[in-house]
């Protein structure tokens, strides 16, 4: 098995986050950690999308680099991809208030009779507790996708799954395509990961 760790980032990486890598990886040979630094992140990951696919990888983790994880966060990605769930994002929440989630029960876009675009999306927040659950959206917090999936859309859509639609960001415009191309997106609320800034965002701090 070989996964590609792909670490978009700009100019600076949290501490916490390199004491979860390391920390996690530092033993297990499968792990290859690559940065890709750029001030346009859909460019990165795109450039990613490359190595995945040119270097036959079986499996991409996605990580941002202000995530704090444990070494039980990868075994339940692992898990579920090899229980044969193709696209799976851990349980993330936003650093600004409300601390929302950042997994959504809907994700589409409306056009207008004037051809205007209208992007729509429901953030999940009764989600599931403590289990797999499918989705219609993630964010790219920390999310494990596997290759041969990864390739099913590219045979759509090409390569450069990141580039942006019109009132979404790169994470939410890969969710679009994937569900576009047939594919099923799910979350599991087992492998929280959390959000690190002035503090450390997480389910309590979304409940609280």
């Amino acid at each position: 098995m070989k996964i590609l760790v792909a670490v978009p980032c700009l100019d600076m990486i949290q501490t916490q986050f390199v004491d979860c890598l390391f920390e996690s990886m530092r033993f297990n040979e499968e792990y290859d950690i690559q940065f890709g630094a750029s001030s346009l992140v859909y460019d990165t990951r795109n450039q990613f999308i490359d190595k995945a696919i040119d270097r036959e990888y079986d499996r991409i983790l996605w990580i941002d680099s202000d995530m704090k994880f444990d070494s039980q966060t990868l075994a339940y990605l692992n898990q579920d991809l090899d229980a044969g769930y193709d696209f799976v994002s851990t349980l993330c929440f936003k650093r600004r208030p409300p601390y929302t989630p950042v997994v959504f029960k809907t994700c589409d876009m409306d056009k207008t009779d004037h051809g205007v675009i209208i992007p729509r999306s429901k953030v999940y927040e009764d989600y599931p507790e403590d289990c797999l659950f499918e989705c219609a959206a993630f964010g790219f917090g920390m999310v494990m996708i596997s290759v041969k999936g990864l390739k099913r859309i590219v045979e759509r859509y090409g390569r450069l799954l990141f580039c942006p639609l019109t009132g979404f960001g790169e994470d939410l415009s890969f969710c679009l395509r994937a569900k576009s191309a047939g594919e099923r997106l799910f979350c599991d609320s087992r492998a929280e990961v959390g959000h690190v800034g002035q503090y450390t965002f997480d389910s309590k701090m979304f409940k609280r």
